[in-house]
């Protein structure tokens, strides 16, 4: 059997935040998830602007 470890717990700064609740809002769930991924992907558990744009380019939104 073998143990997976938690994912760690993603912090959004202010401006990240920020830029998310501009998102519309029936996109806002995805773009963060989209954020969340990429962050996840590329072992940071920080989301910042930088990373939402990079997401939004990354995904062609």
């Amino acid at each position: 059997m073998q143990l997976s470890s938690p994912e760690p717990e993603l912090v959004w700064t202010p401006e990240a935040l920020a830029k998310l609740n501009n998102v519309p809002f029936f996109a806002r769930t995805q773009a963060k998830s989209r954020s969340e991924a990429l962050a996840r992907a590329r072992w940071t558990t920080v989301i910042t602007v930088e990373v939402i744009e990079e997401a939004r380019a990354e995904f062609g939104q």
